[in-house]
């Protein structure tokens, strides 16, 4: 094997590697029975509104017993929670300290997506 493969397959390798990681990787966590608003729009997907309802929800009915309790608020369904379900606790201390980013999921190229007019049926 030459040296100029060996260097493109550990190259090939460690581009592998990174797009392994996940890509929000913070660390930290939200408990969601203290937090305040700010604290909860550190959560992936949760905006101002959001973290409103939730502390809204907390105040009406109690604290979350479990974490999956969050998609009992409205607009949180399934999938949001997912990507918020790592950075979430229900009991501790708030260690998250910056927005958690996680890039949305896209279409695979030629999916069923509406692009406009299409020539075929």
């Amino acid at each position: 094997m030459t040296r100029r493969t060996r260097t493109a397959l550990l190259a090939v390798t460690l581009l592998s590697l990174l797009a392994a990681l996940p890509a929000g990787a913070a660390d930290g966590v939200v408990n969601i029975n203290t937090a305040d608003a700010a604290a909860l729009s550190l959560l992936p997907g949760v905006g101002p509104s959001t973290a409103g309802r939730i502390v809204e929800f907390r105040t009406e009915n109690g604290e979350f017993e479990s974490p999956t309790d969050l998609m009992l608020v409205r607009g949180i369904g399934e999938r949001s929670f997912e990507r918020m379900r790592p950075y979430v606790a229900v009991e501790g201390e708030t260690t998250l300290t910056e927005k958690v980013r996680i890039p949305r999921e896209t279409e695979p190229a030629g999916g069923s997506g509406s692009d406009g007019p299409s020539d075929g049926p």
